[in-house]
C-alpha cells in the first residue's frame, strides 16, 4: 500500500492585530534546503507512484495531443518595413525558428533566431520581448533559462549573425528602440520582490555600467515598462497599479532628451495613450466605469484640454484601444462576448466586424503597420481552431488568411458549443460557456469539468483548445464559468469580485455547479472542478466551503496561503497586490482574507480527490504555498480520496518551456481525470 509522505511541523508564530497564528510549514520556505527539496522529491514519487497504473495513459494522451501539431507549422508573415517576419517550427524540434524574407514571400528566407540553438544543454528556456532596430539590422531579446521570468537581453546584429557579448541582467523582457537605431530603453525589476522598478537608456557598444537610469518608480505598488507608438513617433514610460496609471512620454528620435509626463497620477484614475496626427488619444476610466476614448493636444494635459472621441456606455467594456493613421479600432465586450469596433477617424464613419457564433472570441492581431487599410483580426469559438482574417478598412472585404490546423482526424462538426445562465444568491445571473462532443448527451451521465479564474478583471474566453479535444472525445462535457472578478459582464463585474467582495468569486462558481447538476447536465459525482494562480485559490476556497459538490478538483499552481502572502512585502507581486486583495495591516482585510483564504481554511472533512500542481522556480506563486497547503490537507482532512502534489521541478509559472513541455502536465491531468471517472464506471 502506498504511503504519503508526511511533513514535519514546526511552530512558527505569525502575530499581527492581537491575532496569533501558528503556521506548522512555515519551514517549507527555505528554498534551498536539502529538507525541502528531499520532501519535494517525496511528494512526486508519491504522485508517479499513485498514477503508475495509468502511465500507458499518460503516454497515449501526450503523444495524442502532439499529433494533433502540424509538425512543420508556421505563422502568419507580418509585413515590417522591407521585411516579412514569421516564426516556424521544424519537425521533432521544441522551440520556434524566427524568421524573415525581405521584400517578398518569394524571397530567401533568413532565420534571424533560432531557439533550439539557444536550448541545447538547457532543461528550460524561454525567450521574451524580440524587439527589432528601426533599421531591422539589430535584434534585441530577452532570454530566461531558470524559469523565473527574469531575463537577460541579449543583442544579435542580423547583418553578421553574431551575438553581441554585451548583455544586460535582470531585466523583464520588454524593451523600446529610439529612432537612432543606437539606443535602447528597457525595464528591470528589483531582485527581491521581482517588481519592475528602473528604466535604463542604453547605447549599443557602450559597457551596460554606463547606462543611465531614466526613472526609478519608487511606490512599491507600481510597476514600470516602457513602450512605443504605432506611429513610431514617440516613446512611453507607462507606471502602473491595479487602480492607477501614470504616463511619460518622449519623442522617439530624441533618446537623449527630457521625457514628460502625460498626466499625473491620481488614485483609481486607469488611462493609456495612443498618438495620431496632432493628438493623443486617451482610453480612460475617468467618470467612465467602462472607460471612454478622448483626445488632447499633443504635451503634457490635464482633462480640462480632453475631448471626447468615443463616450462611456454602461452596457459595453472598452477593453483596448488600436491607434492608426486613419482609423481608431477598439477591442469591445457586451454580456460577455468580445467585439471588434472601427472608426475612420477623419469621417467619423463606424463599422462593426460581424461575427455569427453563440460563443466566440474574437481579437486584434498583429498590425505593425501604422499607414494602412488593411486590419487584420483573429477569431475563434470552442469549436473551431483559432483563424487570422485581413480586412480590408475601406471596402469591407474580409479574407481568411490561415485556419489553424488541427491534425488526427478532428472536425468542428462534432462538436457543440452554448451559453447558458444560471443564477448566483444573490440573483445575478451568471454566463456559462459549454462545449461537448456532439455524441456526449447532456442528461446527467457524462463527466464534467468546471473551469475558471475570476480575478484581476481578467475575462476568460470561449476560445479554442486542441488539448481539450482529448477530454471531449472521451465523453467529458467542458465548462468555462464567468464569474465576478473577471470582467465579462463590464468593469462592474471586476469590482464585485474583489476586495471586501470577493468571496462572490467562489459563491458564483458554486452556483454554477449546482446548476449543472440541478438541470440534469452532469451529477455532483462526476463533477470536477479546475483553476490555475488566482483560480487554484479558487479551486481551493471552493473545496473548503462545498467538498461534496465536486467529485474531483485540480488545483494549478494555486495561490492559497493568501493572508501569510500578503503579509510579506518580501516576497513578489505582494505590495502591487493590494488593490486587488486588499492590505491586512488593514484589519478589516486581514480578517476578510483569513475567512477564505485556503491554506487557513483546511478542516476535518472529507474533500474531493485533489491533484496540485506547481513550479519550483514560480515567480507568481511561491512553490511552497501548494506544498504547505497539500501538507496541511494531509494532516487534518478525513477520508480516503486522492492527494496528489506533482513540483515541477525545472520550471516556474507558465509550466515547461517549448513547444511539447505542456503537455506532459495537461496528460497528468486529464490522465487523473480520467481515472476518477473510470472507478465510478461512467461509459
Amino acid at each position: 500500500m502506498l504511503t504519503p509522505p508526511k511533513a514535519h511541523e514546526e511552530a512558527h508564530e505569525l502575530s499581527i492585530h492581537g491575532h496569533t497564528r501558528i503556521d506548522p510549514y512555515f519551514w517549507m520556505r527555505n528554498r534551498d534546503s536539502q529538507e525541502v527539496l528531499d520532501y519535494l522529491h517525496a511528494e512526486n514519487a508519491y504522485t508517479k507512484a499513485s498514477m503508475a497504473h495509468k502511465a500507458e495513459l499518460q503516454e497515449a494522451l501526450y503523444e495524442e495531443m502532439k499529433g494533433r501539431l502540424v509538425p512543420d507549422d508556421s505563422s502568419v508573415p507580418v509585413r515590417m518595413g522591407a521585411y516579412f517576419y514569421y516564426s516556424r517550427y521544424e519537425k521533432g524540434l521544441d522551440y520556434p525558428k524566427y524568421c524573415r524574407k525581405k521584400g517578398s514571400l518569394e524571397a530567401e528566407e533568413e532565420i534571424f533566431l533560432d531557439v533550439n540553438e539557444l536550448a541545447k544543454g538547457q532543461t528550460f528556456t524561454q525567450v521574451r520581448g524580440l524587439s527589432l532596430s528601426p533599421d531591422h539590422q539589430m535584434l534585441a531579446f530577452g532570454l530566461d533559462q531558470v524559469g523565473r521570468r527574469i531575463y537577460t537581453l541579449k543583442f544579435k546584429d542580423l547583418t553578421t549573425g553574431e551575438i553581441l557579448q554585451e548583455e544586460i541582467k535582470d531585466t523583464i523582457g520588454n524593451y523600446a528602440w529610439a529612432e537612432d537605431n543606437q539606443h535602447l530603453f528597457y525595464a528591470r525589476q528589483d531582485q527581491q520582490t521581482l517588481r519592475p522598478h528602473e528604466i535604463y537608456r542604453h547605447k549599443l557598444g557602450e559597457h551596460p555600467e554606463k547606462d543611465r537610469l531614466i526613472f526609478e518608480e519608487k511606490d512599491d505598488t507600481f510597476n514600470c515598462y516602457v513602450a512605443k507608438s504605432k506611429s513610431k513617433k514617440y516613446l512611453f514610460i507607462i507606471s502602473a497599479a491595479t487602480l492607477s496609471t501614470e504616463v511619460r512620454f518622449l519623442p522617439a528620435d530624441q533618446p537623449q532628451g527630457d521625457w514628460q509626463i502625460f498626466l499625473p497620477r491620481e488614485e483609481k484614475h486607469e488611462y493609456e495613450i495612443a498618438h495620431q496626427g496632432d493628438h493623443f488619444y486617451i482610453l480612460t476610466n475617468y467618470q467612465a466605469t467602462n472607460f471612454r476614448v478622448m483626445r488632447s493636444p499633443i504635451g503634457p494635459s490635464d482633462k480640462a484640454q480632453w475631448e471626447e472621441v468615443v463616450p462611456h456606455r454602461a452596457d459595453v467594456l472598452l477593453e483596448s484601444m488600436s491607434l492608426f493613421e486613419e482609423y481608431m479600432v477598439l477591442e469591445e465586450r457586451q454580456k460577455g462576448l468580445s467585439h471588434i469596433h472601427i472608426w475612420h477617424l477623419p469621417s467619423g464613419m463606424e463599422q462593426m466586424v460581424p461575427f455569427d457564433d453563440e460563443v466566440y472570441l474574437a481579437y486584434v492581431d498583429q498590425n505593425p503597420a501604422f499607414a494602412t487599410q488593411i486590419l487584420r483580426y483573429g477569431y475563434q469559438s470552442m469549436t473551431r481552431p483559432d483563424s487570422t482574417f485581413e480586412l480590408h478598412l475601406q471596402t469591407g472585404e474580409r479574407v481568411l488568411l490561415k485556419q489553424q490546423e488541427i491534425k488526427g482526424g478532428f472536425e468542428p462538426e462534432n462538436y457543440r458549443s452554448q451559453r447558458l445562465w444560471a443564477t448566483a444568491e444573490d440573483g445575478t445571473e451568471i454566463p456559462i460557456s459549454l462545449v461537448h462532443h456532439k455524441d456526449t448527451p447532456l442528461n446527467g451521465t457524462a463527466p464534467l469539468l468546471e473551469y475558471a479564474y475570476g480575478s484581476y478583471g481578467i475575462s476568460l474566453d470561449p476560445s479554442f483548445s486542441a488539448q481539450r479535444l482529448s477530454l471531449l472525445d472521451r465523453g467529458f462535457i467542458f465548462v468555462i464559468a464567468h464569474i465576478r472578478g473577471g470582467a465579462e459582464m463590464g468593469r462592474h463585474w471586476y469590482e464585485d469580485g474583489k476586495f471586501l467582495k470577493k468571496k462572490n468569486t467562489f459563491t458564483d462558481f458554486i452556483a454554477v455547479g449546482e446548476y449543472l447538476v440541478r438541470e440534469g447536465i452532469t451529477q455532483s459525482d462526476r463533477l470536477f472542478c479546475m483553476g490555475g494562480s488566482a483560480g487554484g485559490m479558487l479551486v481551493g476556497t471552493v473545496i473548503n466551503m462545498r467538498p461534496d459538490l465536486y467529485h474531483g478538483a485540480i488545483a494549478a499552481v494555486p495561490f492559497v496561503d493568501v493572508v501569510t502572502t500578503m503579509l510579506d512585502e518580501d516576497i513578489p507581486l505582494t505590495t502591487g497586490e493590494y488593490d486587488e486583495w486588499g492590505n491586512p495591516n488593514d484589519p478589516v482585510y486581514y480578517e476578510y482574507m483569513l475567512s477564505y483564504s485556503p491554506y487557513d481554511n483546511v478542516v476535518a472533512q472529507d474533500y474531493p480527490h485533489l491533484l496540485v500542481t506547481s513550479g519550483y522556480h514560480d515567480s507568481q506563486v511561491q512553490y511552497w504555498e501548494p506544498t504547505k497547503w497539500v501538507a496541511k490537507l494531509r494532516k487534518v482532512k478525513t477520508g480516503d480520496h486522492r492527494l496528489l502534489l506533482e513540483t515541477d521541478m525545472e520550471s516556474g509559472h507558465g509550466g515547461a518551456s517549448g513547444r511539447f513541455g505542456r503537455y506532459k502536465e495537461a496528460a497528468l491531468q486529464y490522465a487523473f481525470l480520467i481515472d476518477l471517472v473510470e472507478e465510478l464506471g461512467v461509459d
